[in-house]
């Protein structure tokens, strides 16, 4: 039982606010998943600094030799997350990255998107992030009980191994085993044992081979056997999508002014102007994207 929650705002009055928004609807579902938790933010002029990539990574205690090999390299850290951004592509800075910091894990990437993950309670990783104070266009979150993998910081959610890409999961896929070999023959490299990664892996070798997120989605459906419920996020994109049985959780709102996904309603309740939102549940195997 994990807990996901996502807000995608069209009305950019509300941008200040994400942050306090996306932590009182993680808020909600602590208990959901107690193990571990992470979230997603775009657009944070702070986190990722217009002109400037940014790369989210674990296990960094020195950022000394990517400064020497970087000069205008900015280092923030946040929590157990640690956030570098600097005037060159995305490309560039993880070459950097691999470079010179060889026991840092890379949990995101990208020119809008910031990912901070960890381990423990997620009220206590949502106080260290300052998560309340962010800003943005989108979120993304996750709380999480392991069941198919070890607690660990890489084992946390959201998944990002795609430019500005994110992934989240409630579920399980029973044929995660076969797909990560099939994928690892293509050349694809794995930071953890979750299954969700293989999720996360797989949609973005499909983005990567021309498929549009919505394709990407419907591909997974076809290939993966087990019970999910999914958040991806883009660029410019917020898709959600479960499986033929449906019986994870999930419930959309939807309002002239945002969008928003979570596991229960109680996570939407928070939202400003849910009384008047148009509220549903996804059906099976249907694929639901909003684009900016």
């Amino acid at each position: 039982m994990c807990g996901i929650v996502g807000l995608h705002l069209r009305e950019p009055t509300l941008h200040p606010r994400l942050g306090e928004l996306l932590a009182a609807m993680l808020g909600q579902l602590a208990e959901r998943g107690p193990d571990s938790a992470g979230v997603a933010v775009y657009g944070d002029p702070v986190l990722t600094p217009p002109g400037r990539s940014t790369v989210s990574l674990l296990h960094v205690s020195d950022t000394t030799p990517l400064s020497e090999h970087l000069p205008d390299v900015k280092t923030i850290p946040l929590g157990q997350t640690t956030l570098v951004h600097a005037p060159v592509t995305t490309d560039t800075l993880l070459t950097a990255v691999t470079a010179t910091l060889p026991g840092a894990t890379v949990i995101g990437s990208g020119t809008g998107v910031a990912v901070m993950k960890g381990t423990g309670h997620p009220a206590d990783l949502t106080r260290s992030l300052g998560l309340a104070g962010m800003t943005g266009w989108q979120g993304v979150g996750h709380t999480r009980m392991a069941t198919e993998s070890a607690v660990t910081p890489e084992g946390a959610h959201p998944f990002s191994v795609g430019p500005d890409q994110c992934l989240v999961h409630n579920g399980s896929f029973a044929n995660h085993a076969t797909i990560r070999r099939e994928l690892r023959a293509d050349g694809v490299v794995f930071d953890s044992e979750n299954d969700s990664e293989v999720g996360a892996r797989f949609v973005t070798h499909q983005l990567a081979r021309g498929a549009d997120l919505e394709k990407a989605l419907r591909l997974l459906c076809e290939r993966f056997d087990g019970f999910y419920t999914l958040l991806v996020s883009t660029a410019d994109s917020f898709a959600v999508v479960r499986d033929a049985i449906a019986c994870k959780p999930a419930l959309i709102a939807e309002t002239p002014q945002w969008v928003a996904m979570a596991s229960e309603y109680r996570a939407l309740a928070v939202l400003p102007g849910v009384d008047a939102a148009r509220i549903f549940e996804p059906e099976p195997e249907e694929v639901y994207v909003w684009t900016r």
